[in-house]
């Protein structure tokens, strides 16, 4: 099994899923990716996960797992996910190395697709058999 992360965690964020989870005991945690969508082209996205798909990426935390939706991955690399509560917004906020640009509300994000080099691919599908 590889150590390789598409995104981090913080602690912040881990509890939100724990909080999330709590009230939907069914659920195998959330997906978060990416739409087209809104002025600047690509929203995020987080869905509560009944079933997982077949290669996602994930990432386990002491409170719940956060699933990456696979088309959303090479955008979503190096990603940081945060949580934070202020006087104008309560929500999950994406530290993302590849988003280039926001619209003005922070609803949407243009973002550059990342280039994955040779050695994050073997990392990322484990040790030569």
């Amino acid at each position: 099994m590889s150590n390789f992360q598409v995104i981090t965690v913080t602690d912040r964020a881990a509890e939100r899923v724990g909080e999330i989870l709590s009230g939907h005991p069914d659920a195998l945690g959330i997906r978060i990716g990416v739409k087209n969508g809104g002025c600047a082209g690509m929203e995020y996205t987080v869905d509560l996960v009944k079933e997982a798909k077949a290669g996602e990426d994930k990432v386990e935390t002491p409170k719940g797992t956060v699933f990456v939706a696979p088309q959303a991955v090479l955008f979503l690399l190096g990603t940081q996910l945060d949580f934070e509560v202020t006087k104008l917004r309560t929500g999950f906020v994406f530290n993302n190395p590849n988003q280039t640009s926001a619209c003005g509300c922070g609803e949407s994000v243009e973002i550059a697709p990342a280039q994955m080099t040779p050695e994050m691919l073997q990392a990322r599908s484990g040790p030569a058999a």
